[in-house]
């Protein structure tokens, strides 16, 4: 949270109970390894086949 237009001081601020998260890939320099990427992959269709579960959330790190 580094300033008022900052990505974390936008959720806090704007976040409502119905907002999609943000998503947000915890180790993109681990994406030339196939088995993160396909980790990130799954972790992603499972957030979005449960989408209702995490809305207004705020962040979610995948992996």
């Amino acid at each position: 949270m580094k300033g008022e237009n900052s990505l974390e001081q936008t959720i806090r601020e704007d976040n409502t109970p119905t907002s999609l998260p943000i998503i947000t890939i915890a180790n993109p320099d681990r994406f030339d390894e196939s088995s993160y990427r396909q980790r990130c992959a799954t972790r992603l269709i499972e957030i979005l086949f449960d989408l209702e579960n995490y809305l207004g959330v705020g962040r979610i790190y995948i992996p």
